[in-house]
Order: C-alpha cells, then structure tokens, then sequence
C-alpha cells in the first residue's frame, strides 16, 4: 500500500479546537482532540476530548452479474468480530482504504481485482458512509459494479484469492440475487457495507438490470 495522508481537522464555524494531540502513530493514528461545538439551543457546549482512530477515505463495490442475476461476495477471517462474540468469517464486499491521492472507484476497481480477480465494468456510485462515526473517520464510498460472474461449484464457491504479501486468505462466492438480499433483509449478515449495498439492491435492482441490459 502506498503511504497515506491524515490531515488535521478542519476548521468549521461551530466547532473550537483547543487541542489536536497525536497519541499513537502506527498505521492508522490516534488524535485526541479537545473542543467545543455548538449545541441546538446555539450556546457552545463544556470542552470535550475525543480520540478519533484516522484511517481515512475507502471504497467498496457491490459486484453485480445482470445477466445471470447474481452477485458476487468473499467471505474472510475479521479478529475485530471474533471479540465482538461474532463468528469472525464474514460475507464482505471486496474493499479497501485509499491509497494517497488516488480516487475511490480507483480504490474499488483495484480491490475486486485484487480480492476477487474480477474486473468491473460500469459503476454506479451508491453513497459515502462513514463506518464509526463515534471513534474514527473511515468514510466509505460505495458503489455497484457490473461484473461477468466466474464459474462456481453446487456450493457457490468460485475459488480462492487474495494478497499472499498481505497473508490474505478469501474464498469467493457466487450469490443468486434473490438469496443474497434474502440473507440482508432478516439480517443475518453481520457487515455493515455489505447490508447497505445489498438493501440497496433490493430496491434498486429492476431498474439498474434493466439499464445494464439494455446498454
């Protein structure tokens, strides 16, 4: 990954800094901030302190195969989940962070190509959605892709990617729509991205297969 940017907060008319401290410097800081803001009644709040964990712009893509009707999705081990008493394998959009400097449909093409070794055609952007909005500032950009879906077993399994540099271990799964958007709605799918792209398609499906289609 190339080297990455946190610049520091920005100013805004109802915010006053008194305070911008860098408490750990590792891949992704930690700022403590002190400040006060201004509350709905127009008076400027007691100063507060927060620590906000920096890890910037990302971007994920929701792969969508109009033409047979499926999406595609990886699945892969997240620690973070395993000590939230979740099952730690996840069913994940491919995604990643920004590199400095470079755009998010970038980021997003990069990452199905990396994570799943496919490439997006036409892409439709979704929204931008921050992930923890109470402790870090990760803004999210996602967005639907059109993909030509690889061949996959009885299971849905389609194989197996990743970076082996980044010890990442992926299975990629081919998902018939319906089914993938069954899993959303009653909620058994635990990532936050992954929901969102998929309530999205839930909604937005007739009108984007349509469109694709007919381009």
């Amino acid at each position: 990954m190339a080297s990455r940017s946190f610049p520091r907060l920005p100013e805004h008319p109802d915010v006053q800094v008194s305070s911008e401290r860098r408490v750990w410097n590792g891949r992704f800081p930690l700022d403590e901030v002190r400040f006060r803001h201004r509350r709905f009644d127009g008076s400027l709040s007691g100063e507060r302190t927060w620590e906000v964990w920096r890890r910037g712009r990302a971007a994920a893509v929701l792969p969508y195969d109009p033409a047979v009707d499926v999406v595609v999705l990886i699945e892969q081990f997240r620690l973070p989940a395993l000590v939230a008493g979740l099952d730690p394998v996840l069913v994940e959009l491919p995604a990643g962070l920004c590199d400095y400097g470079e755009e998010p449909e970038t980021t997003a093409r990069r990452e199905t190509m990396e994570e799943m070794g496919l490439a997006v055609g036409a892409m439709q952007r979704i929204g931008g959605f921050l992930l923890t909005p109470g402790g870090a500032d990760e803004l999210c950009e996602l967005y639907v892709g059109r993909v030509q879906a690889p061949r996959a077993g009885a299971d849905g399994i389609a194989g197996h990617a990743g970076m082996a540099n980044e010890h990442e271990d992926i299975r990629v799964r081919v998902w018939p729509a319906e089914r993938a958007i069954e899993a959303a709605l009653n909620g058994r799918l635990t990532n936050s991205v992954t929901m969102i792209g998929l309530l999205w398609l839930a909604a937005q499906r007739p009108a984007l297969r349509k469109e694709w289609l007919e381009a």
